[in-house]
């Protein structure tokens, strides 16, 4: 048991540094060590015929360390506290509108395609971070783990197509390109904004958390007002 455990975690951190290592030689979009190291991990457990559960007894660990990941964020926020302080307005302004546009077009889409009850509040909380959004989508008659599916395909999602919004749209500003990422692609759009510079990764870390807040508030409010 320990043994495939260990087996299964030193897989998943050889596969995502030896993407990581391919990205930083050929940063791609589609090279993404995001995208490609569960795409890996897929064809692996497939190919080995093994079951989630079974890969889960080693990737668990990765998953218990995303909440001191989260709490690590609070260096930068206190290295540029005077800038968060500045523009305290602005960002929460612009959260709260895009977590707002997130939750109502995923229940509109969802409108759109006919979906059921339980999946449609599985979508709605899909622009937060993992943790957060499964309690949101347990809370409003949603399934979790179909949550975190859509949260994982946000995630990748906004990771990657964001530095092409980011040029195309010439969104210049440290604060307007964080939160951005922070908004709408949670804890993976924060770790490409972190790529960018550290301003960039701070405030998406702070936008990530507000946003976060304004969905586990609202969402009850806005599946109410739309049913």
């Amino acid at each position: 048991m320990i043994n495939q455990a260990v087996t299964y975690l030193t897989a998943t951190l050889v596969i995502y540094y030896a993407a990581k290592w391919v990205y930083r030689k050929y940063p791609r979009v589609y090279l993404s060590p995001l995208l490609i190291t569960p795409v890996i991990l897929v064809a692996v457990l497939l190919s080995t015929h093994s079951t989630y559960a079974e890969y889960n007894q080693g990737g668990a660990w990765l998953s218990r360390l995303l909440q001191p990941a989260t709490v690590a964020f609070a260096v930068p926020l206190y290295k540029n506290l005077q800038t968060l302080k500045k523009h305290a307005g602005e960002i929460v302004a612009s959260v709260l509108f895009g977590s707002v546009m997130a939750m109502t077009s995923s229940a509109l889409l969802a409108r759109l395609m006919h979906l059921n009850g339980e999946l449609a509040s599985s979508l709605v909380p899909r622009s937060v971070t993992t943790p957060i959004a499964m309690n949101v989508s347990q809370m409003i008659g949603g399934v979790p783990t179909i949550t975190a599916v859509f949260v994982i395909m946000t995630g990748l999602l906004g990771a990657m197509m964001g530095p092409s919004v980011v040029k195309l749209l010439r969104i210049e500003g440290d604060i307007a390109r964080g939160v951005l990422f922070g908004t709408s692609a949670h804890g993976t759009g924060t770790s490409k904004a972190f790529e960018l510079n550290p301003l960039t990764g701070t405030i998406s870390s702070i936008s990530m958390i507000l946003a976060a807040l304004f969905t586990l508030l609202g969402a009850p409010m806005l599946l109410g007002l739309l049913g």
